[in-house]
């Protein structure tokens, strides 16, 4: 049985002015599975994630995010997502707890409190829920921001490199609560430039370059795209680095591709 698509985009294009950042996008993330988004800087990660967050409006071609068009529907789109940017969005001035509670009440979710209370303990912050948010490691904000775009129970997450700038330790922690996330049936795409990122987490891996997919699979399938292994002392099987560089070539030229 085939899994239902949570994001859906046929052809996507966008430009600013005579400059082209997207060209004809194609892209299936389907229900309850994480999707990685490679790209290098101004690959053009981030305006796809804002188109289909409907915080920019598509110059051609489609996209549907749980069923609904970011275009016709964009009401039911932003019903339907979470997004969390590359910094944390949170208070420092309030405590874990408050933050949590705020955001509940500004969704007019029924008991506040209790959601709150709820997703503390879901995302193991309990211990630091009385403390204010400005005490807090990178790892713990970035847990609380991401419990924070949890309130309502939205299927699909968007994570635009949620990462950026974290120690190893709080990137750890933040690879969990993301597989927890997709354990719990939420669709995840998440943008990233962290080759490992995506290969630890990824159930498939999309590569943009130069305003198109060049390649999307699994990362089983992704390594189809080298050259058998040689065998030397030890076998040595490639790392997604070595996946990335040779699909959109080592001087930025795409060299293969696969749908």
């Amino acid at each position: 049985m085939t899994t239902p698509a949570g994001i859906e985009i046929v052809g996507l294009t966008k430009a600013y002015g005579d400059h082209a950042v997207l060209e004809g996008v194609d892209l299936v993330v389907s229900a309850g599975t994480i999707h990685a988004l490679l790209g290098s800087n101004g690959a053009g990660k981030t305006t796809v994630v804002k188109i289909l967050s409907t915080l920019l409006r598509p110059d051609g071609g489609s996209a549907a995010v749980a069923g609904h068009d970011v275009v016709t529907a964009a009401a039911r789109v932003r019903e339907s997502i979470s997004l969390t940017g590359q910094f944390a969005a949170v208070d420092e001035i309030l405590t874990g707890r408050e933050n949590l509670v705020l955001i509940a009440e500004l969704r007019r979710i029924a008991d506040p409190g209790g959601v709150a209370d709820a997703l503390l303990t879901r995302f193991d912050l309990t211990g630091v829920a009385g403390q204010r948010v400005a005490t807090y490691s990178g790892g713990l904000r970035r847990r609380l921001d991401i419990a924070m775009s949890l309130i309502g129970e939205p299927p699909v997450l968007f994570l635009d490199e949620p990462t950026t700038g974290l120690d190893p330790q709080s990137r750890l922690e933040v690879w969990k609560t993301v597989r927890e996330l997709a354990g719990h049936g939420t669709t995840v795409l998440l943008t990233t430039q962290y080759l490992d990122e995506a290969e630890q987490l990824a159930d498939r891996i999309a590569v943009l370059h130069d305003g198109r997919i060049i390649a999307d699979g699994t990362l089983a399938e992704l390594k189809q795209l080298l050259p058998p292994t040689t065998v030397e002392y030890v076998e040595k099987q490639p790392s997604l680095e070595d996946i990335f560089l040779a699909i959109v070539g080592h001087d930025g030229a795409a060299t293969k591709e696969t749908r």
